[in-house]
């Protein structure tokens, strides 16, 4: 790497330094750095440009620095940023009336991080099987899916099938309970036997990091069914699926479900605040009363005109029919590649990812630093699946030449 800088004041070499050095080993980053960006693309302090197929995990679905989002941030960043939830302020009520209005429910809860609205998720299910079910007290159980990814906190990892989420990280939060993903029947017969213990269902629409696992046709129709059957709240945690991603406003939506509660973070501020919310009904959210469930920065005035920002973009650049149809266009392409590497291509709109067979010591991680080399950044998840998402605003043009270089990196490995 370089030390000629061209964004910044620190080269990409001690960058890397600076980061092994003083922060935690928590992450396993690419061997990148990034100094700046702008719509679909970044560049590492030393000048060169990458087209970005991460987007931060989804949460730059509107593209970096779009210039309405940070228009808004800079013109209230001016006049008032954060005042707690201890008094009331002139943002929140109008960004609580158009997300509500937006996707279609009655009542939100703003949080920051997509954790923390996991975890309000869970508590409002808790309670609510306690209050409006009759569950009886510290019984309530939640049902979660194999293979989930929902974040980091002790209650999610609780949930969680990984090991690198849970090993040394014992003991874990009682009530949470497993059942296999993409399998209706399994939910069908966990809840015949516990239904009237289980307060709801908590479920990715598509799993993420996973490998960008996308159910059979009907099974989230059949879950929410079932659970309407039981009495159990169908939980959606849409923080990478939402937000046109997948190409609809939220994922649920592919089969015309409206979910009890959703759990909405990432692309909702457009990856220029940790913002992140939980929609829900009027009977289910009004069962956590003042001084139940807070949190200081939850809905700051900042946050609140941002996020109100970031997701006028998504409706006024209509960035969910965009991502349908480049969605099908990259999976079209990269389905013609003609390579012994692919083993797999799927995905729904703009999530998409592409399995990998190993081989000759060459796996999704070698196969990605190349394509860094080339001039495109993603990152794999697993050993042998990388994920590609490129911000939803990325042109057509764009996309088809980020396509060849995916190409000639994937062929290249054979030549």
């Amino acid at each position: 790497m370089s030390d000629n800088l061209i964004y910044g004041n620190v080269s990409s070499k001690e960058a890397v330094r600076l980061e092994e050095t003083y922060g935690a080993h928590n992450y396993h980053p690419l061997p990148i750095v990034i100094a700046k960006g702008e719509g679909a693309f970044v560049w590492d302090p030393e000048g060169k440009k990458y087209f970005d197929f991460l987007s931060a995990y989804s949460a730059i679905n509107q593209g970096h620095c779009h210039p309405y989002i940070i228009n808004a941030l800079i013109e209230q960043a001016k006049t008032l940023t954060l005042t707690s939830r201890a008094f009331f302020n002139n943002k929140l009520g109008d960004f609580e009336k158009f997300i509500t209005e937006f996707f279609g429910y009655e009542m939100v809860l703003p949080m920051n991080t997509g954790a923390e609205a996991v975890e309000t998720a869970m508590k409002l299910s808790r309670r609510w099987g306690y209050v409006k079910k009759g569950i009886p007290d510290n019984k309530a159980k939640l049902v979660f899916c194999n293979g989930n990814f929902h974040g980091r906190t002790i209650s999610i990892v609780s949930a969680s099938t990984d090991p690198d989420c849970r090993k040394n990280f014992g003991p874990f939060t009682p009530g949470i309970e497993l059942i296999p993903y993409n399998d209706a029947s399994a939910l069908e017969k966990y809840l015949d036997e516990n239904g009237d213990e289980v307060a709801a269902f908590i479920v990715e629409p598509i799993q993420g990091e996973a490998g960008v696992l996308v159910p059979d046709e009907g099974y989230l129709k059949e879950c929410y069914n079932i659970c309407k059957k039981h009495n159990v709240l169908f939980v959606a945690d849409e923080v990478q699926t939402g937000i046109a991603r997948t190409g609809k406003m939220l994922a649920s939506f592919w089969e015309d479900i409206k979910p009890d509660i959703v759990i909405l973070g990432k692309a909702i501020s457009g990856g220029v605040l940790p913002v992140s919310a939980v929609l829900s009904s009027k009977e289910i959210m009004m069962t956590i009363k003042p001084g139940e469930h807070g949190s200081t920065f939850g809905g700051f005035p900042l946050a609140c005109v941002v996020a109100k920002a970031a997701l006028e973009v998504i409706r006024d650049e209509k960035l969910t029919e965009r991502a349908e149809e480049l969605g099908k266009i990259f999976r079209d392409e990269m389905k013609k590649i003609d390579s012994p590497r692919i083993k797999l291509v799927r995905g729904k709109g703009l999530l998409n990812a592409v399995i990998i067979e190993p081989k000759d010591g060459i796996e999704a991680w070698d196969v990605c630093v190349k394509m860094k080399d080339a001039g495109l950044i993603a990152k794999p998840t697993h050993q042998h699946i990388i994920r590609f998402a490129p911000p939803l605003v990325i042109s057509k043009e764009d996309l088809y030449k980020a396509i060849e270089i995916i190409k000639d990196v994937i062929l290249g490995l054979d030549a």
